[in-house]
């Protein structure tokens, strides 16, 4: 992996407004992004007749996120909705390069006219295209577009990822983890144009090619979640190892960051652990942070619950921005101090890599029971039991070392250098293999 890149290197870096998960895989490439990072389905860059076609797909998408709460039938609905995205069990490893239904209504939209704004765009400038939603990658390589780059932002996917006749496809792919990998070659995609550079986290919450920031950050968090000092008797000279330097002392009080989803979903949870921690918010034993992406109504409703249950309490904080780029510096400057993150399986599962545990919250969809699978693989995460008794579990497991277990083992098993991997490609067309634990 080089340490330092061409400052003039420029990309054609999309996304589409599918929910926070694509936008936030191509923002740590905003620096290199020529004109702006694109949001394909955007008012402000599509045109109306492609617009219409787009706002159907995302009518969809954040249906499927909210429709579980509908009582009584949200369920069933679903369930219906859920099949369209449905992936294939990983075993047994059978072919599965055949096209799909999946795949021929992505042709369908593309014939149509969906991305036609995106490619126009693309071919007036010979530069590396990076996209991590698949109709847009499709358009593109449809178009016979070169240089272009798919960030995977799942652990597991469904085929509609990859065109309908994958050996002709010029689509080269960047993916977070081996479980991603395999199923490629599944679809028909041949090893040299995969790469396995994890996915894609914030530099400023990595640091330089040393990962200067996350080493500092993860001494202080691993010093908080080890209260009992359970963990570092047996962890404590690997971890002085990789880290470079002794845990701090700190008097920082531990701190949790809930985040809905791009859509909204499970806001309630977000109260019932204010409701829950009350007493040791305002006894300053905790801090709280309520994220809710770019939606307004979700910060008045967090501030809402905060004003009637802690109206004075300081130790409360609502994470929200008005632009996709307001959010997301928001939520990572508060990610330097958060010790452990509550989430469901999102594409937020990879920033494990951080060393930031995950309290897993109910999945959202089929590719987010991949993530939660590949997140109990490397051992990161403790799934969520009651909220409303949070004040008891989650400090018995504090107490035991599981937390701070759970955030050294996603920092040695998770890939964290996936936004220098991709910035080598882009750059050089390839990617250096390394022989380091951590930079594997």
């Amino acid at each position: 992996m080089k340490s330092s890149f061409d400052k003039t290197l420029q990309a054609w870096v999309v996304a589409a407004d599918m929910g926070l998960g694509h936008k936030r895989a191509v923002y740590p490439f905003a620096s290199i992004a020529y004109n702006g990072i694109i949001i394909a389905n955007s008012e402000s860059f599509a045109p109306p007749d492609e617009l219409k076609i787009w706002s159907k797909q995302k009518k969809i998408y954040e249906s499927l996120s909210r429709v579980k709460s509908v009582p009584v039938i949200g369920n069933f609905l679903f369930g219906v909705m859920d099949r369209l995205q449905a992936i294939r069990p990983a075993y047994p490893r059978i072919d599965l390069s055949f096209p799909t239904f999946q795949t021929k209504l992505v042709a369908k939209f593309i014939k149509k006219g969906m991305g036609k704004k995106l490619v126009e765009t693309v071919q007036s400038k010979p530069l590396p295209v990076l996209s991590s939603f698949f109709l847009t990658t499709i358009a593109l390589d449809e178009a016979g577009i070169s240089r272009n780059y798919c960030i995977i932002c799942d652990a597991d996917i469904n085929r509609v990822w990859v065109a309908q006749r994958p050996h002709e496809s010029k689509v080269v792919y960047c993916v977070p983890c081996g479980m991603t990998l395999r199923r490629l070659r599944q679809y028909g995609v041949p090893d040299e144009r995969i790469f396995l550079t994890g996915f894609p986290l914030p530099l400023d919450l990595l640091g330089d090619a040393s990962l200067d920031i996350l080493r500092h950050d993860l001494a202080e968090r691993l010093k908080i979640l080890d209260p009992c000092n359970r963990f570092m008797p047996l962890h404590g000279r690997n971890v002085e190892h990789f880290l470079e330097q002794a845990l701090p002392d700190t008097n920082r009080p531990l701190t949790i960051t809930f985040a809905v989803g791009g859509a909204g979903a499970q806001k309630e949870i977000g109260i019932a652990i204010l409701k829950s921690l009350k007493r040791k918010l305002q006894e300053g034993l905790c801090r709280l942070n309520l994220a809710c992406g770019i939606r307004k109504e979700v910060a008045d409703y967090f501030a809402r619950a905060k004003s009637e249950l802690l109206p004075d309490c300081h130790a409360v904080s609502i994470i929200w921005g008005a632009t996709d780029a307001e959010y997301f510096s928001r939520f990572n400057t508060c990610l330097h101090t958060t010790d452990i993150l509550w989430t469901k399986p999102s594409e937020l599962s990879f920033y494990v890599g951080l060393g930031i545990p995950i309290i897993a919250a109910p999945c959202v969809g089929a590719q987010e029971e991949f993530n939660l699978r590949w997140l109990q693989d490397v051992q990161a995460i403790i799934k969520q039991h009651d909220p409303a008794f949070t004040h008891e579990w989650l400090f018995e497991y504090i107490n035991d070392g599981r937390f701070a277990e759970a955030a050294w083992s996603g920092f040695l098993k998770a890939r964290k250098y996936g936004t220098y991997k991709i910035l080598e490609i882009l750059e050089t067309g390839t990617m250096t293999s390394e022989d380091s634990a951590l930079k594997r």
